[in-house]
Formats: C-alpha cells, structure tokens, sequence
C-alpha cells in the first residue's frame, strides 16, 4: 500500500513538469486517497490478513513494474530515473512471507481491478519511456512520500517494527526529500515535447484511478479482514 505523489499548462515553459504534474492530477490524487479500506487500516481496524491482501495486490503491480523497467534500462529517458534503492519486489516478498508463511504465493489472487492495472503496464510501459516514467513516478514518490506517513502508522496501529514494513524501508537512501527533490528535477529535464508531457500527466491521473479502483476492490470484501 502507498499513498500515492501527486501541472498549469503543459505549453507553459516557465512551469516545471513535476510542477505541471501535480497541480494537474491534484484532483485525482485525493479521490485516490478517500479510501475506506486504508483509513479503516490505518486505524488499526483490520486484521494482519486484511493488510496482507493489499500487500498482495500491491506486489502484482511491482513485479510488471519493476520488470518493465529492466526492460527500458536501456533507454536514456528512463535510465535517469532507475535505481537499485528504489526497487520493492523483494522487500514486499519478505514482507508477505512474515504475514502469510512460506506459502504466501499460493494466496495471492489479482483482484480485477489489479488485473486492469497490470495489464496497463505491460500495455504501455515496457515500449514507451514517458508511460513508464508515470507509473514510475507515482508509486515511488509515493513510497517515499506519504508511504513513510503510513510506516509509522502501521508501527503504532499493529507493532510492526521492521518485518511487515520491509516494503517501507529504503535503506539506501539516507534523505528522502533530497532524493524526491533530485527526482522532480530529472522529471523537468527528461527531453519530452509539450505533447508527450501532456500525455505522461494524463497517465499519471490514468494511474490513480486505477489505484482507486484496486481500493474498491480491496474494500467489496472488507467485511471479513474488520477485526471482531
């Protein structure tokens, strides 16, 4: 789980495009975030397995993500934003196997609206550099953004210390908000038109409603992860 980093005209040279993005997707940015199922979490109103399904869900999309990538490593465009310190499949592995057991895979089962998103992914982000840089861009700003908000409230909601918010840790980056602020300027430098910035925005609000909508379908079966 993460809470998601959220332009101004795209025309506008005097406005940066990590501006642009923000100020463009703000709105799908906070219908993204007016989820029942992480503030009921959040609230330490769910069960460890409650927490575990998102986790779950949440790993799908990495693997195409993170797969994607390696696949653009070569591309300049997509190269300035790839980093070892960054990548979560392996952290949201061990984060599962400390919540479900050693067969963890077995209970995993992509839920339609993560379906949709995975198959966006493969769509888009393995041949075209500025689609990548969007989903990039809102899971691990995300991560190192509100994500860090939600480690602590799931350290006091449940006790989890370290195991159970592996996915959390970026143990390689010593200052998130200079690594965020690096990131925004690689976003204002990448060499994309006017058009292509555009089309990378309405990816990045394409990618919040597809957020949006794997909450919906984490919280149509809330009832049975509510503790008791």
């Amino acid at each position: 789980m993460t809470m998601l980093d959220s332009g101004v005209d795209a025309a506008d040279d005097a406005t940066g495009l990590a501006e642009r993005i923000r100020t463009q997707t703000d709105a799908a940015h906070r219908q993204t975030e007016q989820s029942r199922f992480v503030g009921e979490l959040l609230a330490g109103k769910l069960t460890s397995a409650g927490y575990a399904a998102l986790l779950g869900q949440t790993y799908l999309v990495y693997l195409a993500l993170e797969e994607a990538g390696r696949a653009q490593a070569s591309n300049p465009i997509v190269a300035e934003f790839l980093g070892d310190e960054l990548l979560r499949t392996e952290a949201l592995e061990a984060d599962l196997e400390f919540l479900l057991g050693a067969n963890w895979r077995d209970e995993i089962t992509p839920l339609p609206a993560t379906t949709r998103y995975v198959d966006r992914l493969h769509e888009i982000a393995f041949d075209w550099p500025a689609g990548f840089v969007a989903h990039h861009y809102i899971r691990y700003m995300g991560d190192l953004s509100g994500g860090q908000i939600i480690r602590r409230m799931l350290e006091r909601a449940y006790g989890y210390t370290t195991d159970g918010l592996r996915f959390y840790i970026f143990d390689q980056i010593e200052k998130p908000k200079l690594y965020k602020d690096a990131y925004r300027g690689k976003l204002d430098a990448a060499p994309l038109s006017a058009d292509e910035q555009q089309r990378l925005i309405d990816e990045v609000i394409l990618a919040y409603r597809l957020n949006g909508d794997l909450f919906a379908d984490l919280e149509a079966e809330i009832e049975s992860y509510l503790v008791k």
